[in-house]
């Protein structure tokens, strides 16, 4: 396998460059809590698993040359995107640090109910996200070397662009959560929540386009 070294580089640029799962994470993880975060990192692990066995299934190239399934990942992408986005505008503000330590120490039913919708989320983006479909088959087949088994250093590639997504995330969550402390202001919470809405809405828009 060719230039290892660059598509680790390639694919730590890919991960940090701030996007919809960026957002998301952050929006989950500051409303709530550190567990919600977690579970939104498995939700885009998983999403990109998706697309790693459809690669090897070598449906990507189908998807990729069919306007048609291209356009539906497209648009269904761009609507769920704006969903969300409109949703959290108008959802009431995020719960206290307070009550987040109260979640953290007796997990209710809602909070569960927390967890698992910010794992479909998360899931629901990377599925929808024709940007992934895009990776797998102009950047990935770069650094494939053809005499070889291609199945093979695919899963390598995706396990490795899968690993530095997930370490850069959970990272994410815990330096987001620890600065929550300072950051349990109901206004600033209140003006953060509109404007990842806001910033959501966008990049379904520019998804769409």
């Amino acid at each position: 396998m060719d230039s290892l070294v660059s598509y680790i580089s390639i694919a730590a640029m890919m991960v940090v460059i701030p996007g919809a799962d960026t957002i998301l994470l952050v929006r989950n993880t500051l409303s709530y809590g550190r567990k919600a975060g977690r579970y939104t990192v498995l939700g885009m692990a998983t999403g990109l698993t998706f697309w790693t066995l459809i690669a090897i299934l070598g449906l990507s190239v189908v998807i990729a040359k069919s306007v048609i399934l291209f356009s539906i990942i497209k648009y269904a992408g761009a609507a769920y995107l704006i969903y969300l986005g409109i949703r959290s505008f108008f959802a009431k503000s995020a719960f206290s640090f307070e009550e987040m330590q109260a979640h953290a120490k007796e997990p209710s039913q809602s909070s569960k109910q927390y967890n698992k919708a910010s794992f479909m989320q998360a899931l629901l983006s990377n599925i929808l996200n024709p940007k992934t479909v895009i990776v797998y088959i102009t950047i990935m087949p770069q650094f494939i070397d053809l005499n070889g088994n291609v199945n093979q250093q695919l899963i390598i590639l995706a396990l490795i662009l899968t690993s530095l997504a997930v370490i850069w995330f959970l990272t994410l969550v815990y330096v987001i959560d620890y600065a929550k402390k300072w950051l349990n202001n109901s206004k600033f919470q209140q003006v953060f929540q509109k404007s990842t809405a806001v910033i959501l809405v966008g990049f379904g828009i520019k998804t769409g386009i």
